[in-house]
């Protein structure tokens, strides 16, 4: 099998149906994901280890392959001649190779075609603070961040670093300086990066994900000391994810870094895909606004009444999961089956709908 020109088939394929994840298992026909749902390629042989470790050598560097025999697992970025761009993972199951590859969109869309809340762009325009977008892996957390930096990109002139494993969107300076930096090709790893990016005269830094403590470290203390700082973390809401952040820390840290996010956070917003009717997939969401209410409730270690804050304040901009789904079955635009299925609090939702 000539692999390069099977890869450019199925990721044409891939394309044109409107696909996010291309998978190659072994013993597995190739897989695609569609709107949320796996879809196998029927017509095609299901792969072989020797496949798949073939599909593997057309996606990785020499460079790449070795450290991927080594460590039995990889991170990386492909792009295609086309240019069509992945996030890929490469790792070993009963002794065969098995690749996941993400579908990076060429083009970064607005907050407004993401259907996305316009408040979100309120947060691009701030001049420090500390901004994550949280939720599951698959959830569109990365696409909302490019969304933003290219706001920032489009309406100013700021130093914007990005430190990502590996690069996912290419981001093309408008009015800003936009320096990309891939960890174990342009920095040895995050904590690295992060400490040096004091010492880069930078006002925007986008870290592509919460990793450890020294990270969340790094990261707080940027926002603390004048910079914008976006991120992304596993979670499922923003009262979790600031119970994750403090209890990443020895407890002798802990009272320091609660104090340093009380006063640096500037919000935390948590998103699902969810299903359409109509086909394809709509986001929902919930927003966490730090205000002085929230910065007490974090002080005090009362995250879990957070909740009851973003349910009431929707005056402030704030936005409840609950309602979000509410209101998309209300629209018509999700079943109520999909609603209950995301709600992190079906009983509540029931009486909304």
């Amino acid at each position: 099998m000539d692999y390069a020109a099977t890869l450019k088939k199925y990721i044409n394929v891939l394309v044109h149906e409107g696909g996010s994840d291309l998978h190659f298992s072994a013993g597995a026909h190739p897989t695609i994901r569609v709107s949320g749902e796996l879809s196998p390629m029927l017509k095609e042989e299901p792969l072989t280890p020797e496949d798949t470790m073939g599909f593997a050598k057309a996606l990785l560097t020499a460079e790449q392959e070795k450290r991927f025999l080594a460590e039995q697992e990889m991170d990386f970025a492909y792009e295609s001649e086309d240019k069509t761009r992945f996030r890929g993972n490469a790792f070993f199951q009963r002794g065969s190779v098995s690749i996941a590859l993400r579908l990076i969109p060429r083009q970064i869309k607005s907050i407004q075609e993401l259907n996305l809340p316009d408040v979100l762009t309120s947060f691009a325009r701030k001049s420090q603070g500390f901004f994550l977008v949280v939720g599951p892996v698959g959830q569109g957390k990365t696409t909302t961040l490019a969304a933003l930096v290219d706001l920032i990109n489009t309406e100013r002139m700021e130093h914007i670093v990005t430190i990502e494993d590996p690069i996912e969107y290419i981001f093309t300076p408008k009015q800003s300086l936009i320096d990309q930096r891939e960890v174990r090709i342009d920095t040895k790893d995050f904590p690295n990066a992060l400490m040096s990016a004091f010492r880069q005269d930078i006002d925007v830094l986008l870290v592509g994900e919460m990793r450890g403590p020294e990270t969340m470290a790094a990261a707080v203390t940027a926002a603390e000391t004048g910079h914008l700082v976006l991120s992304t973390l596993h979670t499922n809401n923003a009262a979790q994810t600031i119970d994750r952040i403090i209890d990443t820390f020895p407890s002798g840290q802990q009272d320091q870094i609660r104090l340093q996010l009380a006063s640096s956070m500037a919000g935390i917003f948590s998103q699902r895909l969810v299903p359409r009717v109509s086909g394809g997939l709509i986001p929902a969401y919930e927003l966490l606004i730090n205000n002085k209410a929230v910065a007490n409730l974090i002080r005090e270690k009362r995250t879990h009444e957070i909740p009851t804050v973003i349910e009431t304040g929707s005056t402030e901009g704030m936005i409840d999961m609950n309602r979000s789904l509410a209101e998309l079955v209300g629209r018509g635009e999700i079943t109520v089956e999909s609603a209950y299925q995301y709600s992190l609090n079906p009983n509540v939702l029931q009486k909304l709908l």
